[in-house]
């Protein structure tokens, strides 16, 4: 594949930029003193374990040195289940003289991300249980090789310990292995790890809702097991829960948000869900992206809102963390170029939700994920897979991580005039001063003239010219700027 070639050609095809000498550009009206909400949202990302984020692969490294650079809170790790080795640490069944537990690769990319996100927290969600610990027509056969890709791991709806204990213990002892330096095995021999990280956040489970298919009392409780379990290791961990794929059934957060439904000593302490934006169906034009991927936001912040309605009703002192968010164009197995400017148009929708989320006061909006390639959802990634560089979806996280966050005050703000189609304002008082987040999610270039102002103002923006590269920076004082297709720019206001 080259990564540049069809970049070009996508580009070709993907935007048809408009004439940008608009004669009566729309004037951003802004009132800095007069405050609409004070921001509880944190920017962030995860990060997904596949072969192309380990130590042996080509861009591990400046994957990791992006990962640090960003500096972000709430990181959250998922080894995942189609790649057995790098995610599950037994994965053969104790017999009475032998158990297998086996952290080769497991722990080489847990230290990089402990590493990479040294002072800042993480959840960390090692979420695909032993598959042996399940009810199947015969047992799993996982690939010896650890970076050959298997789907079908994760089978079987009943676990063979209906109890849950089963379960609860294999998780007692992997936590124990990384933050008490070891555990005792099911034949009572000691496992020396030498780990003692510090581990806030754990996630038990990913999308139960789609993996094993759990109902909302099953998973509630399996839930209450496993966190009963780990908070006697454990005590200072936080705990969250549901991580569901889909929030089309209320019912998941209708009866794990009621306390009721929880065994005693266990209090629901943060929830999850997750969206991606897609097309409309398999073969549905490119050009239509920039209308499909935010009407597809629109209907999933409607959803938020409902579950908002929920958890405030139920249980308001849980947090939330919506900690999926991008979009994907195909099934992981399809490898077919992706124009350079979805790039941009899946940053400005990751900013697009960021937004919005922000006003909902949703607690963290992390965008998913930081290494994709072809076979693995190449069309979330935020690096690109051949060169190591950070592509327009990290850049854009980078931007609004860099610039806003938790604490900030937004301001009321407007756009006056009638050609501003797909474009968002939002200016903000920070700690650092005051700023003005602008999104395009057009494949048009549209001109805004910005407040007038005493003093300097300089526009960082990532857009369809940007490429792979840091954001541009020029001075913009009383003039009309030029948001480029897809653009997500922040201003700041000196």
């Amino acid at each position: 594949m080259n990564w540049i070639r069809y970049c070009i050609a996508g580009t070709a095809l993907f935007i048809s930029m408009t004439a940008i000498g608009q004669n009566h550009p729309d004037t951003l009206v802004v009132d800095w003193n007069k405050t609409v909400m004070t921001s509880k949202t944190t920017p962030t990302l995860q990060v997904v374990e596949n072969p192309m984020v380990r130590p042996s692969s080509p861009i591990h490294q400046q994957t990791f040195k992006a990962l640090k650079e960003l500096g972000a809170d709430f990181v959250r790790y998922v080894p995942w289940f189609p790649y057995p080795k790098m995610a599950v640490a037994e994965l053969k069944p104790p017999t009475s003289q032998q158990t297998f537990w086996d952290f080769t690769y497991l722990d080489s990319t847990m230290e990089a991300i402990m590493k990479a996100t040294e002072g800042h927290s993480v959840v960390i969600n090692f979420s695909t249980t032993p598959a042996w610990m399940w009810q199947t027509d015969k047992p799993v056969a996982y690939p010896e090789d650890p970076y050959k890709v298997f789907w079908d791991y994760n089978q079987g709806r009943v676990m063979n310990d209906t109890t849950g204990q089963q379960i609860a213990d294999y998780y007692v002892r992997l936590v124990s292995w990384y933050t008490k330096g070891g555990f005792t095995d099911e034949l009572g021999k000691f496992h020396k790890s030498g780990h003692f990280y510090k581990i806030p956040y754990w996630e038990v489970l990913n999308e139960p809702d789609y993996e094993h298919f759990f109902t909302p009392e099953s998973y509630t409780r399996i839930y209450d097991k496993i966190v009963s379990a780990l908070k006697k290791v454990a005590p200072d961990t936080k705990f969250i829960g549901l991580s569901l794929a889909f929030i089309t059934n209320p019912q998941y957060f209708e009866y794990f948000l009621n306390p009721a439904n929880h065994r005693y000593g266990v209090v629901p302490e943060g929830i999850s869900y997750h969206h991606y934006s897609t097309p409309s169906y398999s073969d549905e034009d490119i050009k239509y992206y920039q209308y499909t991927f935010i009407e597809k936001a629109d209907a999933f912040l409607e959803k938020v809102r409902y579950v908002e309605s929920i958890r405030k009703r139920l249980a308001p002192q849980v947090f939330t963390t919506i900690n999926e968010l991008g979009s994907i164009l195909r099934a992981p197995q399809v490898n077919k170029p992706i124009p350079a400017a979805y790039w941009n148009l899946s940053g400005a929708t990751y900013a697009y939700l960021f937004l919005n989320l922000t006003k909902m006061e949703i607690d963290v909006a992390g965008e998913s994920q930081l290494v994709g390639y072809p076979t693995q959802f190449p069309d979330v990634s935020m690096m690109n897979w051949e060169t190591g560089s950070p592509n327009a979806r990290y850049r854009v996280l980078r931007l609004i991580h860099d610039h806003l966050g938790k604490g900030d005050q937004l301001v009321a703000t407007s756009l006056s005039g009638h050609q501003h189609d797909g474009v968002i304002a939002q200016a903000y008082q920070t700690a650092k001063g005051k700023r003005i987040l602008l999104i395009n999610t057009r494949a048009t270039t549209t001109m805004l003239r910005l407040p007038s102002t005493t003093g300097t103002q300089t526009m960082y923006a990532v857009d369809v010219h940007t490429g792979d590269g840091v954001p541009s920076e020029k001075q913009v004082n009383n003039m009309p700027i030029a948001l480029e297709p897809f653009a997500v720019s922040i201003i700041k206001v000196e």
